[in-house]
């Protein structure tokens, strides 16, 4: 096959493009990757540098050890992931409904799940503090998982229903002509082959749950129940100074999780996506 120098140099722009763009993306966290491992002396550098000249690890062991940052990523993770699997388990079977479904409770349904989206977080926050001291929900961890479910419900629902919308009825229809029913033919038809959007939708959650830090601010009231983005917030000090270099450490071992739940599950993310574009 013969590439034209057109088509060559329209090629090489795309690639340098896309090479800018990538680290333009990457060039904040490569910036908190150097300030990490750099001394006081190196942070006030007039002409700063992006390699340290004097690399130090005393900013991972203030961020480990002094601020209790092991402690509230702990209770991150725990709410997180009772959070993304929560939020699957009630969004499996309600987005089903919704994509199968024609009549006019299902399009009420679906747009409802669109207009609640465009409320703001502060808006509701006074009213969902006043029902949670009513449940005795506040200071605790079961609140706010039940907080992110439903904050994160509407959008899985409809990233799931287009994924299922995927799926032909025909096997659904050959399913049932053998006598299966319609739980059955959700659990051993239907949730197999959402498998990649499944792994997308429950990651979504996942990452929602760990970064979210408006509402554990309010409804969070004690240190031990502290999650990691308001651990991270205590390295602003009450005259705004910031303690920089650990608040960078800190930072980047908040990212990691993300980051590694990224690189394992490209291939089932890739396969999602690609499945939520497509109709059957």
């Amino acid at each position: 096959m013969i590439v034209s120098p057109r088509a060559k140099r329209a090629r090489t722009a795309q690639y340098v493009a896309l090479t800018c763009y990538v680290v333009f993306l990457a060039f904040p966290l490569l910036w908190m990757l150097s300030i990490s491992f750099k001394g006081p002396r190196e942070l006030v550098e007039l002409h700063p540098h992006l390699i340290p000249a004097h690399a130090t690890f005393e900013n991972y062991r203030i961020a480990l050890t002094e601020n209790g940052l092991l402690h509230s990523a702990w209770n991150s993770f725990k709410v997180a992931t009772f959070t993304s699997l929560l939020t699957t388990l009630v969004g499996l079977p309600a987005a089903y409904v919704l994509a199968r479904s024609r009549g006019f409770i299902a399009r009420l349904g679906i747009g409802w799940i669109l207009l609640s989206q465009m409320f703001p977080l502060i808006l509701i926050i006074i009213p969902l503090f006043l029902i949670l001291r009513h449940l005795h929900l506040i200071n605790s961890h079961v609140g706010l998982v039940l907080v992110y479910m439903v904050w994160a419900l509407p959008f899985i629902l409809i990233m799931l229903q287009s994924y299922v919308r995927g799926i032909p009825r025909e096997l659904e229809e050959a399913a049932m002509v053998d006598g299966a029913g319609r739980l059955y033919v959700l659990r051993t038809v239907i949730a197999p082959l959402l498998a990649p959007g499944i792994v997308v939708t429950t990651l979504f959650a996942f990452i929602f749950a760990w970064n979210e830090f408006l509402f554990a601010l309010v409804l969070l009231q004690t240190p031990d129940k502290s999650t990691l983005p308001l651990r991270l917030a205590q390295f602003v000090g009450i005259e705004g100074i910031v303690r920089l270099r650990p608040l960078a450490a800190s930072a980047l071992l908040a990212t990691l999780p993300s980051l590694i739940l990224f690189v394992f599950l490209q291939r089932w993310l890739t396969k999602g996506l690609l499945s939520g574009a497509v109709k059957g």
